[in-house]
Formats: C-alpha cells, sequence, structure tokens
C-alpha cells in the first residue's frame, strides 16, 4: 500500500468563484490497481454532550486534553472516501450539503480540486443514514449531485429508515435526522440498491456489518491484491475517546449498547490485521491505524 499526500489551497478562484475556503490536506492511498482518495466535506460543530454526555467528565476531560482538546465543544472533521479502479469510480457518503452546518458541505469543491466531474461517478455507498452522510444527496434546486451514479445502502438500514414507525420512535432530539432520511433516500425512489452484509456489493468492495451508530450502519473492507483498507464511515467516531475507551456508550451512537460492542470487537479486528483505516471523523485526512496501548488502543495516523 503506498500512501502519498499533497497539500492543495482552495481560494475562490480555484474553487470556480466558491467562497474561500480553509487549507486542507488531500490523501491518497494505492491498492494494486485501485486509488482511494479521502476527501474533506468541512466539519461538524458539535456540543460534546453530545457523544459523551452520561459518561465520568473527570476522565473524558482526561483523555481530550491529552489530545489537546478542552472546552465544550467539538469540531470533529468529515472524510468522504472515492475510490477509483480504472472502471468504476465511487462515493463512500455524499456529505452534508448545504442545510446542515455552514462548516460542512465542502464536498463539491473538493472533487473540483480533484478533478472529478458529478457526472463521473458510478456509485454512491451510504455507510449509513445520518444528515451529515446524506444530506448532500441533492444541490439547491433538488437535482442529484451525481446524476449518472447508482446509489447503494445496506437492507437494514435503509428499512429502518423508511419505516413509518421511525419518527415516532426515534427520539425528539433526531427527529429531524429521520424527516431527513425520508427526504433524501425517497429521492431515489427505484435508483438504491440494497445488500446485506458479507456482499461483495462491487469488485473488491465487501460490506460489513457494523450496527450500534445506527441501526443498520454499515463499513467496507476496500481490497487489493493481498492488502486492504476499512472505510469505517461512524462506527469509530473520533480519535480519542473511542480508542481509549472503546467500552463506553456514546450518547451519539442510536444503540449505545451496541456501538460499544462493535466498536470494541472491530478495533480488537483492525489491530490484529494492522489493516488500514479510513475513519469519516478521525483527524483529516482521515487514514491511519489502529495499535494497541496498553488495555486500550490508540490511532496512528498515516
Amino acid at each position: 500500500m503506498h500512501i502519498d499526500r499533497r497539500t492543495l489551497l482552495l481560494t475562490g478562484s480555484a474553487a470556480l468563484g466558491a467562497a474561500a475556503l480553509p487549507r486542507w490536506t488531500h490523501a491518497q492511498v494505492t491498492l494494486g490497481d485501485i486509488r482511494i482518495d479521502t476527501l474533506s466535506d468541512g466539519n461538524l460543530v458539535l456540543p460534546r454532550d453530545f457523544q459523551f454526555g452520561g459518561l465520568p467528565q473527570d476522565k473524558v476531560t482526561a483523555i481530550l486534553e491529552r489530545h489537546g482538546i478542552t472546552g465544550n465543544e467539538l469540531t470533529p472533521d468529515c472524510n468522504i472516501t472515492l475510490m477509483r479502479d480504472g472502471t468504476n469510480t465511487v462515493i463512500f457518503d455524499v456529505g452534508a450539503g448545504p442545510n446542515f452546518m455552514p462548516t460542512a458541505g465542502k464536498l463539491w469543491q473538493a472533487l473540483d480540486a480533484l478533478g472529478v466531474a458529478p457526472a463521473d461517478v458510478t456509485h454512491v455507498v451510504f455507510t449509513h443514514a445520518h444528515p451529515d452522510h446524506l444530506w448532500g444527496l441533492q444541490d439547491d434546486f433538488g437535482d442529484l449531485v451525481f446524476p449518472q451514479a447508482e446509489y447503494m445502502i445496506g437492507r437494514v438500514e435503509r428499512d429502518y429508515w423508511l419505516d413509518p414507525a421511525t419518527p415516532d420512535t426515534i427520539g425528539e432530539a433526531r427527529l429531524a435526522f429521520a424527516a431527513g432520511a425520508i427526504r433524501y433516500l425517497g429521492a431515489l425512489e427505484d435508483r438504491l440498491t440494497v445488500f446485506e452484509d458479507g456482499a461483495e456489493i462491487l469488485p473488491g468492495v465487501a460490506a460489513r456489518a457494523t450496527f450500534g451508530h445506527t441501526p443498520g450502519h454499515m463499513a467496507f473492507e476496500l481490497r487489493g491484491g493481498n492488502e486492504s483498507v476499512m472505510v469505517l464511515g461512524d462506527c469509530i467516531g473520533n480519535d480519542h475517546v473511542a480508542f481509549a475507551r472503546p467500552e463506553w456508550p456514546y450518547g451519539s451512537d442510536q444503540d449505545p449498547e451496541l456501538g460499544a460492542q462493535t466498536r470494541t470487537a472491530l478495533l480488537d479486528q483492525l489491530a490484529s490485521a494492522q489493516m488500514a483505516v479510513v475513519g469519516f471523523h478521525l483527524p483529516y485526512p482521515g487514514i491511519g491505524r489502529a495499535e494497541r496501548s496498553g488495555d486500550a488502543y490508540r490511532f496512528v495516523a498515516a
């Protein structure tokens, strides 16, 4: 596996007149004939309690401070994975789009900087249907951003969000998530392909059930030759507390206990195999490995 880093400075002129963006790093991984790029969709701004409320705050604070994080606000990066194999051009998740947070929704500019047109994308694969992964599906006019793509999502995830009972059971704090999922998944109509855990959804792309963050969350193992990379989505949602205390239940997971079980088992697998990962909310560009650190883990950036 080869990783190449280059730094770009995006300005209004460099992004076809878009508003100036902060300096960002573009990273590339190659697995044989497969090229994997990570692209920034910007970042979220979240209250600390959204993830870590109900946990022992003195211990949470100590972990965060070791990573230089203080205060009551978190600003996780949003990393979108682009895979090209010479035949298929595949996007994993579509980002937040223009209607979720002003700090996110930058994918279009990142693709432009890389020279990839939306019409070039052959497949869009969703890890799950939360706003920062799904709401970039349409532009301001309600048209699909990737008009030529086939759209793919796990069956369990699709069925959950399109279940008429979900808005009544998801809780008030996530009611907008349900409304958005109904809108955006509904816009795909008969263009949405579903798959099961373990399916090879595309050549070199295998689906891995990582339920808990959402009821049908999926990660994806991308394999080229004898090497592989795991696209995590949000099943490992940060590089600090998730690695230091994976067994803790997090409020950002819809099923906190199942999320903790999934995270703990997956970190053990990844560390044992020394498999590279791309994490949606790991520090940009999100590429690295999990390594054991005593009775816990640490994230080692590539």
